[in-house]
């Protein structure tokens, strides 16, 4: 897979250009959603921004710890901001950044994030595909016909079959995104559909790290993002019984 493509002088990065498309989709369809929902797209806007710089801070801190011994050894690394950047910091990272604008503008976070994850989700389906033609995050050697093999790439190992779990991992977050969406057109309670994406995203990583073979750092026998995504997929369920508990609460005193 060839991640530079050249068109005249101009060259395109793949990777780069798929995680641009991804951010713009999940704004266009935030945005598209706000407004038939009748809510405010400015407090939207102020989100996106705050959930990419606090996302893109997340993401670099969490590869830092992650790869803490690797820096010791050449702090070099530090100043490199082309390349190591994790997923679950950034989710983290901008969620925790969107929730403080939230705060300061005394809007309903839980309310937009409803609202933002589904496209947060389709976004991240556009990432894959980036790490796909980048060959970072790739999968484990395999004799399967489901395989990729790279030739060019400066991540993965080139010359053999590996599990495209990119590939996988972006169809999954495509369908996470689309699922979603059709669960939020029926209007459950606030929370819920945040609660889904985390229940759904956590488990969906959990399984595919399974089959990725570059490091990603290690608790024990699960890598540090199969730790994160029990905790996340904890908080899920919490957050999901706890919503459905409001509703109850909320009909009962209708009565």
């Amino acid at each position: 897979m060839i991640n530079d493509i050249h068109i005249g002088p101009i060259t395109l990065h793949m990777y780069g250009l798929m995680i641009a498309i991804g951010y713009m989709s999940a704004l266009l369809i935030s945005e598209r959603r706000a407004r038939k929902r009748g809510m405010d797209t400015e407090i939207l806007y102020g989100i996106f921004w705050c959930a990419v710089l606090g996302g893109a801070v997340g993401s670099k801190m969490l590869y830092y710890i992650v790869n803490i011994q690797e820096i010791l050894k050449d702090p070099s690394i530090l100043l490199n901001f082309q390349n190591g950047w994790v997923v679950y910091g950034g989710i983290i990272g901008g969620v925790l950044a969107s929730w403080g604008y939230c705060r300061y503008k005394k809007a309903d976070f839980v309310r937009y994030l409803d609202l933002v994850l589904p496209s947060v989700a389709f976004a991240q389906g556009c990432g894959r595909i980036g790490c796909f033609f980048a060959g970072c995050c790739y999968g484990r050697e395999t004799d399967s016909v489901l395989s990729i093999q790279y030739w060019q790439s400066n991540y993965a190992p080139n010359g053999v079959k590996l599990v495209p779990t990119q590939i996988y991992s972006s169809l999954g977050d495509f369908a996470i995104a689309f699922l979603l969406m059709g669960y939020a057109g029926r209007e459950p309670s606030k929370g819920k559909v945040a609660a889904g994406y985390c229940i759904l995203y956590s488990l969906g990583r959990f399984v595919i790290e399974i089959f990725r073979n570059d490091y990603r750092g290690e608790v024990g026998i699960f890598s540090v993002s199969q730790v994160i995504s029990i905790f996340i997929m904890v908080l899920g369920i919490g957050l999901f019984g706890y919503a459905g508990k409001a509703e109850r609460d909320n009909l009962g005193r209708g009565k």
